[in-house]
């Protein structure tokens, strides 16, 4: 099993902490006037989607988690929670909406994500760094205003809301950052 040093750790990373599976949820290296330095981290237990804070001395090590990854499609939601078929073997799997957190305004059916699997169990969905959504309702853009910098919120296909610029209308295609949820770029189709 490989392990990281703190000087490697990113947004994403996935570490193996007395024997369970986190995620890096947020960073920050520190260098006190006064002691050694460390890293401050936020991490998400991969099972339990709890979000806990630990700090690191620099240059200690800590190992990475032994995730299996297994691409497939996003099927449908139903009342067992959100079904994926792996397209290899038809392997279906069904996650709840708690384990796939804030990554559910972002599925679309037939859409290719990553399931982790961590000992044979599927514990979470890795998207695509961008998605392409509809935007199904929206405030009128008014004219003369869309070099303002002013921005207002979009609803989007899946129901995730979003902050776009002035001149989006309804029916608009939107490129939207998986990672933090941000608008993107408008796609002419």
């Amino acid at each position: 099993m490989s392990s990281y040093a703190t000087n490697q750790f990113r947004k994403g990373l996935k570490l193996e902490i007395e024997g369970v599976p986190y995620q890096i949820v947020e960073f920050q290296h520190v260098s006190p006037g006064k002691g050694a330095a460390f890293t401050r981290t936020k991490l998400r237990n991969l099972l339990t989607t709890n979000v806990t804070e630990k700090s690191f001395r620099s240059g200690d090590k800590v190992d990475s988690a032994n995730i299996e990854i297994k691409e497939m499609q996003y099927l449908y939601k139903d009342s067992e929670g959100y079904h994926f078929m792996n397209t290899a073997n038809y392997e279906q799997v069904a996650l709840s909406e708690e384990r796939l957190a804030e990554n559910v305004g972002y599925l679309q059916e037939n859409l290719q994500i990553n399931v982790m699997y961590y000992n044979e169990r599927p514990i979470g969905v890795e998207l695509p760094t961008f998605v392409e959504l509809k935007v199904i309702e929206s405030m009128p853009g008014v004219k003369g205003n869309t070099s303002s910098g002013a921005q207002k919120i979009a609803k989007l296909e899946t129901g995730a809301e979003v902050s776009v610029p002035l001149h989006i209308s309804e029916g608009d295609i939107l490129k939207i950052d998986t990672r933090d949820g941000s608008y993107i770029e408008k796609v002419n189709k």
